[in-house]
């Protein structure tokens, strides 16, 4: 780990930031989601609920200038921090010059082999997840990393304060949609703080909130393949105006008899919206649908 002194705190500063991002010439891009946290007191929090002292490293995404990146070097043995945007190296460089336990690597996470870098540099894991997440990629990402099958512990991630309240929405409630059915399956989400808008720079038009996922060591329901489940949930939500018995027969190609029957035998109207759905009967249908050929078409 590296030292446990406070000299990150000026990259929280707004006055220090503007004078790093003009020494090297940086503008913020719209296309990237750049939003950069100036609040100190989000970091530190963020690094201590993340778990690092039971994992073999700490996988940052987006780190920015690196202000949570040097939060994480104070209590991980290893943080690897994956920045899309080359223009953000040189700055890196200087802000993370303490933290000898600190890696940047450059790659787009949605694309790179996270399996392969985990191995190389993280030893093979287990690993914790913790990032301040551009809105933008907020669902591909955690959608990607619950269903990845990596190594992981869990994932603390700074994101949109709505994103965050789906994430965390079990199914059957109004809030929730198809990545709420993968996180329930695959850990248990707490939210843990809420962050406002004036905590960035430039400050987002919306609020964020910082949430907490622990992978579970096994999920809460058993189905013939989980990835037809996921296909189920995300075809059952892919039309939310539409009742479930339409959205499913839409989305997965099913005439609306079998889809139907599947529905009934999972306890759960054919008039029923997805959002009524529980987990459970997200796997009952799933296996509904499975032995009823379904399995064919998948």
């Amino acid at each position: 780990m590296a030292g446990t002194g406070r000299e990150n705190s000026r990259l929280a500063d707004p006055g220090f930031l503007r004078e790093l991002l003009g020494r090297h010439g940086f503008h913020f891009s719209k296309a990237m989601g750049q939003n950069f946290l100036i609040n100190p007191s989000v970091c530190p929090r963020m690094a201590a609920a993340c778990g690092a002292e039971d994992c073999a490293g700490v996988l940052e995404i987006g780190p920015g200038v690196g202000v949570l990146t040097w939060e994480l070097a104070q209590v991980a043995s290893k943080v690897v921090a994956v920045e899309l945007d080359s223009r953000l190296f040189p700055l890196l460089k200087e802000t993370l010059a303490d933290c000898p336990n600190a890696e940047v690597v450059q790659g787009d996470v949605l694309k790179m082999d996270l399996a392969a870098l985990i191995e190389e540099k993280l030893g093979g894991g287990p690993v914790c997840v913790c990032a301040n997440l551009p809105y933008y990629i907020t669902s591909p990402v955690v959608m990607g990393l619950l269903e990845s099958g990596l190594p992981l512990k869990s994932l603390t991630v700074l994101v949109q304060k709505e994103a965050a309240q789906r994430l965390c929405a079990p199914p059957g409630t109004r809030a929730c949609g198809a990545v709420s059915v993968s996180v329930q399956y695959h850990c248990q989400p707490e939210l843990l703080f809420q962050v406002g808008r004036g905590s960035f720079m430039p400050p987002p038009k919306v609020d964020s909130a910082v949430l907490h996922m622990g992978m579970r060591p096994h999920p809460p329901v058993q189905v013939p393949d989980k990835a037809f489940l996921f296909r189920v949930a995300r075809a059952a939500f892919s039309q939310r105006r539409k009742t479930a018995l339409n959205a499913l027969s839409a989305g997965l190609g099913l005439g609306k008899g079998p889809v139907s029957q599947a529905l009934l035998a999972a306890g759960a109207q054919p008039n029923a919206r997805a959002e009524q759905l529980t987990l459970e009967q997200f796997a009952a249908l799933s296996r509904a649908l499975w032995d009823g050929g379904a399995r064919e078409t998948f």
